[in-house]
């Protein structure tokens, strides 16, 4: 079988806490995040962006989650608190997917989020052929006004997820897929 279409046939999330560094340098980023900008893009919007989260920002972002969770959980304790604190330490990258989309006088809004999901995927793609493994999250706090604004999402964005990437620790188990039978129409 073709590389590329194996890669697309075997591609499997890795869940954060399984994945281990080293993470991708920075040239190797780069190329991931070059790659993941190459994205069907009408009207050349470019209706999304990345923020890359290395350690120290995911520590100082996981301190905003854990407080905002505290604050709309009084009943929270240490230790579900520090799960809040830990999201974005888990793997040693995590890249924030943002949607930029809005308003256009030829290009639909939904054309331009489609757009930024694609560059998530591809992002996810591309990390994967580059040999590392990936989970693309959102989670209750990607769509938190407070997180949004600690991240310095702009009123008119939206997070289309958070892209954490690693090494596997172990091979992830396969789930099940749809059957084509119940998801395709021909005509």
């Amino acid at each position: 079988m073709n590389p590329t279409l194996e890669l697309l046939r075997s591609r499997r999330s890795v869940a954060p806490p399984l994945l281990t560094g080293p993470g991708p340098g920075p040239d190797e980023l780069d190329t991931i995040l070059r790659i993941a900008s190459r994205v069907p893009d009408h009207g050349k919007l470019v209706p999304w962006r990345f923020i890359v989260i290395g350690a120290e920002a995911g520590a100082r972002l996981g301190a905003a989650i854990a407080q905002a969770y505290a604050a709309d959980h009084p009943e929270a304790d240490a230790a579900r608190l520090d799960i809040e604190r830990r999201r974005l330490v888990q793997a040693p990258l995590v890249v924030a997917v943002v949607s930029r989309a809005g308003p256009h006088v030829k290009i639909p809004e939904w054309e331009q989020v489609l757009s930024a999901g694609a560059a998530a995927m591809s992002l996810v793609l591309a990390a994967n052929a580059s040999g590392f493994s990936t989970a693309w999250l959102t989670e209750w706090f990607a769509y938190d006004r407070r997180i949004l604004d600690a991240l310095g999402l702009d009123p008119r964005e939206k997070l289309a997820g958070f892209i954490h990437i690693g090494r596997a620790a172990e091979a992830p188990s396969e789930r099940p897929r749809p059957d084509l039978a119940e998801i395709v129409t021909r005509l």
